[in-house]
Parts: C-alpha cells; structure tokens; sequence
C-alpha cells in the first residue's frame, strides 16, 4: 500500500513540476499556468489558465531578481483575462491581457535578415501589423496563438 502511494505522490509532483505555462508579457517570468485547454485548433478554441504564487515567485526571482513577499503580493495582483479564445479558421483570437487580434498567415515580406515579422498579426479594429518588438507585444501574442491553433503556425 506505501508502495502505491508512493508512486502517486511522485507521478503528482512530477506532473506539478511539469505543468504547461503561457507568458502573458514579454519580461522574465511573466507567465500563468494552463489549468484546461478546450476545442484546441478550432473554431472555438479555448484555453483557461490560472496565474498562480510559483508564476509570481518565477516573476520575482527571474526579472526583479529578489524575491519577497510585497514583490509575490503585487505580482499577483495583476489584472489578467485567464480564459484565452480563438476562431482558428478566421485566426481571430483574444490574449490574456484582453486584446483581440487576426493571424494572417504567413508574412510574404519576410527576411529573416531585416526587422519584420514571419507572421502578420494585426490589432482588431486596425490595419496595421505588429511591428515584432517587445513593445509591440508580438512574441507574446504569437506564443498565446500557437498554444490554441497550432496547426496554423508551422
């Protein structure tokens, strides 16, 4: 019977210490865990997510670099949407910090040698693509859009 727990015990923290996350800024740490993933690669794709103290203590150690109470404490009280949304035929699909955005596809100007992007995100209710520096939240968008269409992202 120890032997099975045991072996419990063990198989949870290994899959604790394994859990999935997704960053939600584009500094050190700024990550939440993924709790449920729902429809992935479809029209109605969802992924629910929980910003928990280990993404706060990952915030603090990682970017502030000193971890302390007041630093966990205001990390946590970051407003997020925890429920990510995507339509992958349409590539319309919503971020944790609540922007909505279209995945274009591919972008045909693409050089990896120049400053542009391999993909075109545009902001909802703009014609104008993200620029692909950290400002622009790019990288961080992109990621939140491969996690619920992965098969549009090669």
């Amino acid at each position: 019977m120890r032997t099975v727990m045991t072996i419990g015990l063990l198989l949870t923290m290994s899959t604790a210490a394994q859990a999935e996350t997704l960053y939600y800024g584009s500094r050190a740490g700024m990550e939440v865990t993924v709790v449920k993933k729902s429809n992935i690669g479809s029209t109605h794709a969802k992924i629910v997510t929980k910003h928990t103290r280990d993404n706060a203590t990952a915030y603090c150690r990682e970017y502030v670099q000193k971890v302390t109470p007041k630093c966990i404490a205001d990390e946590l009280k970051v407003e997020l949407d925890l429920e990510i949304a995507a339509n992958c035929k349409t590539g319309k699909f919503t971020t944790l910090n609540g922007q909505g955005y279209q995945f274009k596809g591919p972008n045909e100007a693409y050089d990896p040698t120049e400053m542009n992007t391999e993909y075109v995100l545009v902001e909802v209710g703009t014609s104008e693509p993200l620029d692909g520096s950290s400002a622009s939240g790019y990288d961080v968008a992109l990621d939140q859009f491969k996690a619920l269409c992965p098969n549009r992202v090669q």
